[in-house]
């Protein structure tokens, strides 16, 4: 069954759609019966995904936590080298049951695994480095992930309250801020759906976010709409710009997260 059956997603290319299920296959022959869904997230769940620029997100659920031996042979029969990925590279990461449905706003992964033609290689077989994504994706996969096996997200994946959540978004985007070499238009755009789903409570791929965001007051538009064409044509940006708007993004998270909207 098609990702565009299964989950109403987008669709993207054919060659995404026979890796997906190629790494369906290979998990089922790993994991057998522990092995509780697949999911695509990221933007070929949210409709953004770009042929040679986007990464391919997969989150994995299985029935138990894994064992160090697993853990390898799972690395070893996905990365690139065994199973090439046709996007610019895989980010497939591996939680048990009890944590997608604890609602937990830590990492809580048993595996993360980034592999791929564009991407550096790693394999972190227990939770490490920056704690904000995984979270983030776990929310996006809840809402819009493609079951790629396994039952729909929104009932294995439970939700994270709205200010822990809240509070994994604003370090997001304080990372960019931090780190002056990496903000670039991948700082903007983050920027712009973080403080979208702060706004409306709504997860959107890059593109809508930056539709989005260029109505708003607070936001440079001009270097919103720079920013995303710089992902089709890729070119710096104005660094002093982009740290003006995460200044004030990150503003506006603040005060969402201090006084979280109201049902």
């Amino acid at each position: 069954m098609s990702a565009r059956q299964r989950g109403g997603a987008h669709p993207v290319a054919s060659e995404v759609a026979e890796y997906h299920r190629q790494l369906v296959e290979r998990l089922r022959v790993l994991l057998g019966p522990d092995l509780v869904g697949v999911y695509a997230g990221g933007s070929a769940a949210l409709g953004g995904y770009v042929d040679g620029r986007s990464d391919l997100d997969v989150a994995v659920v299985c029935r138990r936590p894994l064992t160090a031996e697993e853990k390898a042979e799972i690395a070893d029969s996905l990365r690139h080298e065994s199973l090439p990925c046709p996007a610019r590279g895989l980010e497939l990461v591996v939680y048990s049951e009890s944590t997608v449905r604890s609602g937990t706003a830590d990492p809580g992964y048993e595996l993360n695994l980034n592999t791929g033609r564009a991407m550096p290689f790693l394999v972190s077989p227990a939770p490490e480095g920056e704690p904000h994504w995984y979270a983030i994706d776990r929310a996006i996969v809840r809402e819009h992930g493609v079951a790629l096996a396994g039952p729909p997200a929104s009932e294995l994946f439970a939700p994270t309250p709205r200010g822990a959540l809240l509070e994994r978004v604003v370090e997001s985007v304080s990372w960019y801020a931090e780190h002056p070499e990496s903000a670039g238009d991948d700082a903007v755009v983050t920027a712009c759906r973080a403080l979208r789903f702060a706004s409306e409570g709504v997860w959107s791929s890059k593109p809508a976010a930056g539709e989005w965001a260029k109505t708003q007051p607070d936001l440079d538009d001009e270097l919103v709409k720079e920013a995303f064409g710089a992902r089709s044509e890729p070119h710096a940006l104005d660094r002093e710009r982009v740290e003006r708007l995460l200044d004030a993004v990150l503003g506006l998270l603040r005060a969402a997260r201090d006084e979280p909207l109201r049902s």
